[in-house]
């Protein structure tokens, strides 16, 4: 019997939590609009209002809640709707991000061994010395390397950022629902990531005061009828358990990261999560190993999903300083909730067997 495929592209998207679906369908089934005044409007305005408690009581935040359809769109109003004068952002950043904020100033990372992979503060702090008020975005977990922007530090950059009268933005796509989270004014969260379902996430703050409204849902500060059934679904993967209920545990994960390094070389920039996992291939191009895994069964990226169907080299590698040929042969292999010891067997074995 051939063998079933084996997903380790969690980084992308993660599969659909059981606890999630169930929830969400016990939301389809309250079918009104949360905003509407009759009788079903206001119940399923009592759902939406459950699962945000229950998001806030996950992640232990004290501040509030907005549904958005996902991160890029958190980092758009965060960005955008923050009463700053200026906007600030690491050079590791997700696409988005730029995106969202075309013209912020960029911090690099710091070249120096002791720090590498971390955010350059002498770069930061003269930025922040201005006397204006900015809104600095630096992530929790990269999307390419799994490097951790909060560990390195002391003390930690939140500290930098109010010292001058700033806000801290971390972007907590790749750590929301599988690790505990940083300090910061506001940080964005993605369902889909941790098991919830596609098209919802949520930007936290610490104060609705922080953010100008633009009109519409969620207590003005964002445009669209809100996605309750997703709601109640991203809740329930977050109440389903952080990393440490995964079906491999994080030692098991750093092995499976070690024994990849035996054949090739596992990407190390600063300090790294155990779930995301950047190599490079002795000798082998990235888009060449693509498609041999993907025959031999398991699915895995090159890069970030929104930029992985490109032959560029990638910019979050490019500005972690990583050479040009040792970035070509470079995937990103990433684990969730439901990968197992014998799936990062599997892949272990077949990944060294390239040539």
């Amino acid at each position: 019997m051939a063998r079933s495929r084996i997903y380790l592209d969690h980084a992308a998207t993660s599969p659909l939590r059981p606890e999630a679906r169930a929830a969400m369908e016990e939301g389809v089934a309250i079918w009104a609009n949360p905003s509407s005044p009759h009788a079903e409007g206001r119940k399923a305005k009592q759902a939406l209002e459950d699962a945000r408690a229950r998001v806030k009581a996950a992640l232990k935040w004290d501040g509030e809640v907005i549904f958005t359809s996902g991160a890029s769109e958190a980092l758009w109003i965060a960005l955008n709707r923050a009463k700053v004068d200026r906007r600030i952002v690491s050079a590791v950043e997700h696409d988005a991000v730029f995106r969202a904020a075309p013209d912020a100033e960029v911090v690099p990372i710091d070249p120096r061994g002791v720090m590498e992979g971390d955010l350059d503060l002498a770069k930061l702090d003269p930025l922040l010395d201005s006397g204006a008020k900015a809104i600095v975005a630096i992530q929790h977990i990269n999307s390419e390397t799994g490097t951790n922007q909060y560990v390195t530090r002391n003390p930690p950059h939140r500290d930098h950022v109010v010292q001058a009268g700033s806000w801290l933005l971390a972007d907590c796509s790749q750590s929301a629902g599988k690790m505990e989270l940083p300090d910061a004014d506001m940080l964005v969260v993605s369902a889909h990531k941790f098991g919830g379902p596609i098209g919802i996430g949520a930007l936290l703050v610490r104060d609705y005061a922080m953010l100008e409204p633009m009109g519409g849902h969620e207590r003005g500060y964002r445009q669209g009828t809100e996605n309750m059934p997703a709601a109640l679904g991203m809740a329930a993967a977050l109440e389903a358990g952080d990393i440490e209920t995964w079906a491999t545990t994080v030692e098991q994960q750093f092995d499976f990261k070690n024994e990849l390094f035996r054949h090739g070389e596992v990407l190390r920039m600063g300090m790294h999560c155990s779930h995301i996992i950047a190599v490079a291939h002795p000798t082998m191009s990235a888009q060449a190993q693509l498609i041999r895994l993907d025959a031999m069964g398991f699915a895995v990226s090159a890069g970030s999903a929104c930029s992985s169907g490109t032959l560029k080299k990638s910019r979050v590698l490019d500005a972690f300083g990583v050479p040009d040929d040792v970035a070509a042969r470079t995937i990103r292999v990433s684990m969730g909730w439901s990968t197992t010891p014998e799936e990062l067997d599997a892949f272990a074995e077949a990944w060294a067997s390239l040539s």
